[in-house]
């Protein structure tokens, strides 16, 4: 007997726009953050994500609700304990190449995925599958080292984009992919040029082309914009959208995320690698202070959690600041006289120097001393994330159990805190393995709460994030760039 688990088993008609002739060109920065190795390999440290996501499909898509719903599979189901799931592929799908789309194409994206020497930080999201087989041209079979209820939350992993079979040695320059843009030219730090795929398998794009700029500056982003340079910036301040809502030649959205900012404190160095240090570190936070003055009022206070406030495994926490019991946890590790520490940071994201500032304010009430280091923009992500003892770092909205495996198992690539607890470990494998609901969330829940008591990394709140566009912009949809629609956008 098959059991379907997930929402959806049944091919679900995505909800569309009839738009006339592609006309005009959409404008975008990227920030460059890998430099030279900047690349259209989705799943590389150094993907261009705001390229990859027009020009490569998935197998499965968020919905406007963040569901699971069709993107290359129409239809996914589960034998009875989830440990063996089947996709049906859409048919009539070709790559900007003019090959077809099919099975083997899928094999070899979720193989190359899965293989270790590739080194991938996607790889965490979908370990749990074994094996991909290819059942007929247009029917995927995946097989799991275990129990998983929610595999397909993790096949909306915006890494997870398809390419057609052998490409990987030249997918970091071609890009191509199904989706309703293709590559005309990549400049991977300057203007990246790319033109409506006609073939789209949901109708041609509403735009003829768009432009990707390399901008490194956060700053520098919004004078683009200001200017006319760029028709959108994902990530404005509140100070700056009083600055666009004021003028007709500006458009804001405001969308409720899982996106957070926040400060990592490697575990792995000391003073860092004394758990009481580390809580002593996030305990001197006053969250609804760094939402007030850093996001003006835009975000959700988070306690140390990476999982979104409408997540359906999101734990329920209070998290007041503390400077006695920091106090307290400091002299008890040795350090009665508080600590000094280069926290290092970039304008990158244009909310972490002013997030280092006002966290520079709250620790010093515990005697913690913090040196704000100002790091170039160009390069952050290979030269100083996951290299400097004390970073700033941002995450995108993921499913819970995709944050927690990323951000923290102890075997993640992308493991940026160093972060090492068996336990931890032992409390995820068992949530994924669980099919009861209720006590698979119990568990997610736990997981959590073991992370507020041990982790190194201090995560204020999640973002309401504020989209500035020019006001020749139509049809964005109003939600998490992962979910954004982008053949459906049209330029007057």
């Amino acid at each position: 007997m098959k059991t379907t688990l997930g929402v959806a088993s049944t091919l679900i008609i995505m909800a569309s726009i009839v738009v006339a002739e592609p006309s005009g060109t959409f404008r975008q920065a990227h920030e460059v953050g890998s430099g030279s190795g900047s690349s259209l390999d989705p799943i590389s440290k150094g993907r261009v994500f705001q390229i990859t996501e027009k020009v490569m499909s998935r197998l499965v898509r968020p919905d406007m609700e963040g569901r699971p719903s069709p993107d290359l599979a129409v239809s996914w189901s589960a034998n009875e304990d989830a440990t063996v799931w089947t996709l049906k592929l859409r048919e009539g799908v070709t790559f900007h190449d003019g090959s077809t789309f099919g099975s083997e194409d899928v094999v070899y994206s979720l193989e190359r995925v899965l293989d270790p020497e590739m080194d991938s930080p996607a790889r965490s999201a979908i370990a749990m599958i074994n094996t991909v087989e290819a059942i007929d041209e247009h029917t995927i079979q995946l097989t799991l080292d275990g129990s998983f209820a929610d595999l397909p939350l993790l096949l909306m992993d915006y890494r997870l984009r398809m390419i057609p079979e052998d490409a990987g040695d030249t997918i970091a320059t071609t890009g191509v992919g199904t989706g309703p843009f293709m590559v005309e030219s990549f400049d991977a730090e300057g203007t990246t040029k790319l033109v409506a795929n006609m073939d789209y398998f949901e109708g041609a794009p509403g735009v003829e082309k768009m432009e990707i700029i390399g901008i490194t500056d956060g700053q520098a982003r919004l004078q683009a914009l200001l200017g006319g340079q760029i028709d959108m910036e994902r990530g404005i301040t509140a100070q700056q959208r009083v600055m666009l809502a004021g003028s007709d030649n500006f458009k804001v959205q405001t969308i409720p995320t899982g996106n957070w900012r926040g400060l990592i404190f490697r575990t792995d160095v000391e003073p860092f690698n004394d758990v009481r240090v580390r809580k002593a570190l996030r305990m001197v936070a006053d969250r609804q202070a760094m939402v007030d003055l850093v996001m003006g009022g835009g975000a959700v206070v988070a306690c140390d959690s990476p999982v979104g406030p409408t997540d359906q495994y999101r734990a329920e926490m209070e998290c007041p600041q503390d400077i006695e019991g920091a106090k307290a946890l400091l002299a008890e590790a040795g350090f009665p006289d508080g600590l000094d520490i280069d926290l290092h940071v970039a304008t990158l994201e244009p909310t972490w120097p002013v997030l280092a500032e006002v966290y520079q304010k709250h620790a010093a009430e515990a005697g913690i001393r913090i040196n704000i280091v100002q790091v170039p923009s160009d390069g952050y992500w290979n030269e100083v994330w996951m290299q400097k003892d004390a970073v700033t770092t941002r995450w995108n909205e993921r499913p819970a159990d995709q944050a927690l495996n990323e951000i923290y198992l102890s075997t993640a690539k992308w493991n940026e805190s160093y972060y090492k607890d068996a336990d931890f470990d032992a409390i995820l494998s068992q949530a994924r393995s669980e099919l009861d609901f209720d006590a698979r969330r119990a568990l997610y829940v736990q997981a959590q709460e073991h992370l507020f008591d041990t982790a190194g990394t201090l995560i204020p709140y999640h973002v309401t994030r504020l989209v500035g566009t020019t006001a020749r912009v139509n049809n964005l949809d109003a939600v998490e760039n992962n979910a954004v629609r982008w053949n459906l956008i049209t330029v007057d």
